[in-house]
């Protein structure tokens, strides 16, 4: 049995870690933002997750820890981790902004939550789509469609509603990696980030190859931005990812992502000088309600000091 105080530690280290993720995924559309205007989007991707796998498989030596046989078929869920959660979404996302803002990226993004909660009513035992999560998904819709709707003067889609449809795709990327990670044998989560960055590593190396050779160094704050993607939200963050989807569960993960968006927008704003736009702010409003309709009958789980997995 936990005391009260054994409670408070643990939702606070749970709600810490929620808000550290928030902060590094949501500051992430705005690094790819700027990257992308110096260096081709594949590459973004590609160095990221290259940096990402040498940072990663240096703390889990650093830690002690140890990688599975290349035989064990614990390896096979960690490419597809790094095939769909890694290499496919960040080039995806990066073509994408290079025609949209980063606060836009993140609301398109957003939708990732409710493609999580749909896929898990078939997937993952315990995760019923009732009908609270059904109304939610039908509003983040909604708010996703407000995203492509003509503009008032032509009845034409939005000029970069491709580069959006993208990121959806990319969105529903996420969704399916966060529902493998809950499935996965379980590994330790440093162990588990470093294994899918490898195999996202070489992945997005070899897509990159076919985008031809940079010729040109980019200046660099470009450097630092993709540096900053590959430490802070594609390595911290996934050692983080996976360690609070053990202990919760997909649609604990997916109900924190409503607060990514409205991060991204004011770091767009802040650091990229985008425009405010209310036809951005109405869709993120119409999603994030989409997001509390359909994760208010939920409390997130929280794990036994005796039981929970440590790193």
């Amino acid at each position: 049995m936990m005391d009260n105080s054994e409670i408070s530690g643990s939702r606070f280290k749970l709600y810490l870690t929620s808000a550290i993720i928030i902060f590094v995924w949501g500051t992430a559309y705005t690094m790819v933002g700027y990257a992308v205007n110096f260096v081709d989007p594949a590459w973004v991707a590609s160095f990221r997750t290259m940096l990402a796998a040498l940072v990663l498989v240096a703390y889990v030596f650093i830690r002690g820890h140890k990688f599975p046989s290349l035989k064990e078929e614990v390896w096979l869920w960690y490419i597809a981790l790094g095939f769909l959660g890694m290499a496919v979404p960040f080039y995806l996302i990066a073509r994408g902004q290079v025609h949209v803002e980063s606060g836009l990226t993140g609301i398109l993004a957003g939708f990732m939550p409710l493609i999580t909660i749909v896929l898990a009513h078939f997937l993952v035992a315990g995760e019923r789509l009732s009908f609270r999560k059904f109304i939610g998904f039908l509003l983040g819709f909604v708010g996703i469609v407000i995203l492509f709707m003509p503009d008032i003067d032509n009845l034409e889609l939005v000029n970069n509603w491709r580069s959006q449809a993208l990121i959806i795709i990319a969105a529903g990327c996420y969704a399916s990696a966060t529902i493998i990670a809950k499935r996965a044998p379980y590994i330790k989560p440093s162990v588990g980030a470093a294994m899918m960055a490898i195999a996202g590593a070489i992945l997005s190396f070899i897509f990159a190859l076919f985008s031809g050779i940079p010729d040109t160094v980019p200046p660099a704050s470009a450097i630092l931005a993709i540096f900053g993607l590959a430490v802070g939200s594609t390595g911290i963050a996934n050692i983080l990812f996976l360690r609070l989807i053990q202990e919760t569960g997909p649609s604990f993960v997916a109900r924190i992502n409503y607060l990514v968006p409205i991060c991204a927008l004011v770091a767009g704003m802040i650091f990229l000088s985008e425009p405010f736009q209310w036809r951005s702010v109405i869709a993120l409003i119409v999603v994030i309600a989409g997001l509390v309709v359909a994760g208010s009958a939920h409390k997130a789980p929280i794990a036994s000091p005796s039981t929970r997995r440590t790193d």
